[in-house]
């Protein structure tokens, strides 16, 4: 019964650990530009859209489609920037284990 008590406590200490990592990733910003610097977004660690910049250049009221891609583009890339980072600092609490519904 002790063995079970310890791996519960283990598991309560793993988890406030993990909880207090996910609050830093939220506090933690990566940016993504494409387009040359056309387009650029600002997202957090869990995986919130902080900001999006764009260049009035990329403004052109004929091609509307192309500052759409670059909008999509910049977003997606940030968001792949952000889980990345997130994976890698929960990796590292974890010690690479993934643990399902954690990003």
């Amino acid at each position: 019964m002790r063995g079970m008590n310890d791996l519960v406590r283990q598991a309560q200490v793993m988890q406030k650990k993990i909880q207090k990592a996910q609050e830093e990733l939220a506090e933690k910003e990566v940016e993504a530009s494409v387009g040359g610097g056309m387009v650029t977004v600002v997202a957090t660690g869990s995986q919130e859209i902080k900001s999006v910049k764009i260049d009035p250049q990329a403004v052109d009221p004929e091609d509307v489609p192309m500052l759409e891609d670059l909008v999509l583009a910049a977003v997606n890339e940030a968001l792949k920037k952000s889980k990345d980072m997130a994976e890698e600092e929960m990796g590292a609490l974890t010690g690479g284990m993934k643990i399902p519904g954690m990003f």
